[in-house]
């Protein structure tokens, strides 16, 4: 596979699912270990040269320490220098939040679209978002990486009799790997709300996706949750707006979101 090399030395791994036309880069979310956008890649490969990368503490990329959000901007600058210089963005949850700070912080990208971010909105709901922060600092820094992750899937709204059915199943051990980097998933979220005044900085064209109910494992989340922060998120936008699509699930099928975005980039 082949991989680029960031500014700390940190080995980047990605892959070209294309290469003919205007370059478009995705950016995996939480507990991705750089496999979840493909489908929608491949939907997009007929019109766009797409990338897809391993994050940071992913797979066959390094994890040079200590982390910051600045070095995970850094990694995927190099990766849209290799993807042609400059490129579209697709972001998927905290991969949105993700590609909005890297546009923030003057990447050469063009449109952006990220599915679900989970921005929180709320006394209750950032109130919940700080103490998943210490808890889960708790947790991984002793190294409980089954508690980390029981954290997270809790605060995705999954149920303990969802959570319980999870610890079983033969993924749970690869989800174990990628424990460590709900840190950095959650740094990219910074204090959960939406960063107004980064936001105000991106003028690039941004489009908001959502399902139109909430995912069947995010049961416990309100029903707008996903919207409701996509609205929010638009607002603090020069040039963003919310598209509901008309499916459910936080890993949207990749037909549909496919034809959206390529009428987005292609706008």
């Amino acid at each position: 596979m082949p991989q680029v090399t960031s500014v700390d030395g940190t080995a980047i791994g990605y892959d070209r699912l294309s290469d003919d036309g205007p370059p478009v880069v995705l950016v995996g979310g939480g507990l991705d270990d750089g496999t979840e956008n493909i489908p929608v890649g491949k939907r997009l490969s007929d019109t766009f040269a797409v990338v897809t990368y391993r994050r940071r503490g992913r797979g066959d990329s390094g994890d040079t320490q200590p982390y910051s959000v600045h070095r995970e901007i850094e990694d995927l600058a190099v990766v849209i220098e290799a993807a042609g210089g400059r490129a579209h963005l697709f972001g998927a949850s905290s991969g949105g939040a993700l590609a909005l700070e890297a546009a923030a912080a003057g990447l050469p990208v063009d449109r952006i679209a990220v599915h679900e971010v989970p921005y929180l909105l709320g006394d209750a709901m950032v109130a919940a978002w700080r103490d998943y922060l210490a808890d889960l600092a708790t947790a991984l820094d002793a190294d409980h990486r089954d508690q980390a992750l029981r954290l997270f899937m809790r605060l995705a709204g999954s149920s303990d009799e969802e959570i319980a059915a999870a610890e079983t199943a033969p993924v749970w051990s690869e989800l174990r790997t990628l424990a460590p980097t709900l840190r950095y998933d959650a740094a990219c979220l910074g204090d959960g709300r939406p960063p107004t005044a980064r936001l105000a900085a991106v003028t690039q064209p941004v489009l908001l996706t959502t399902g139109a109910t909430v995912d069947a494992h995010s049961a416990e989340l309100p029903t707008d949750f996903f919207a409701a922060a996509a609205e929010a998120t638009a607002a603090s936008l020069p040039n963003g707006r919310h598209a509901t699509l008309e499916l459910p699930g936080h890993v949207p099928d990749p037909a549909v979101l496919g034809s959206v975005l390529t009428r987005f980039y292609t706008g």
